[in-house]
């Protein structure tokens, strides 16, 4: 199955914004960390607890800038299936991913018919072992 040019450019359009978003965030997360703009606000006013929630809340925001980096991949990935037009088709049955389903979860690989098959699937080899 074959993905229409009018729905390529809808989704090429979602994904780069997704991908422009998320580096944005990062941007604006590392200018945090290079200006040392949280340690500073607290190492004037605080105590050694309160630096200690500050240190939790980096840790926190570098947690985040790993999950972008995971995510920019899978974004890089779907942009890769759009061009090759795999992008938005169940690797299962074949069929389309809806776009409703894609906006929602952009990696989606499995329409949700078959997301559900393989999660009852899973269910039931669970309940076995």
């Amino acid at each position: 199955m074959k993905i229409d040019d009018e729905r390529k450019d809808r989704l090429k359009k979602m994904l780069n914004k997704m991908k422009e978003q998320i580096i944005q965030e990062d941007r604006e997360e590392m200018k945090k960390f290079q200006t040392g703009e949280k340690r500073q606000i607290v190492e004037a006013v605080m105590d050694d607890a309160d630096l200690s929630a500050i240190d939790i809340s980096e840790d926190i925001s570098l947690k985040q800038l790993s999950t972008h980096r995971d995510i920019l991949k899978k974004i890089e990935e779907a942009l890769r299936k759009l061009e090759e037009g795999t992008y938005g088709i169940c690797e299962m049955c074949g069929d389309e991913i809806s776009e409703q389903r894609l906006k929602i979860l952009p990696f989606a690989i499995y329409c949700r018919d078959c997301q559900e098959k393989i999660e009852m699937m899973e269910k039931f080899e669970g309940e076995e072992g």
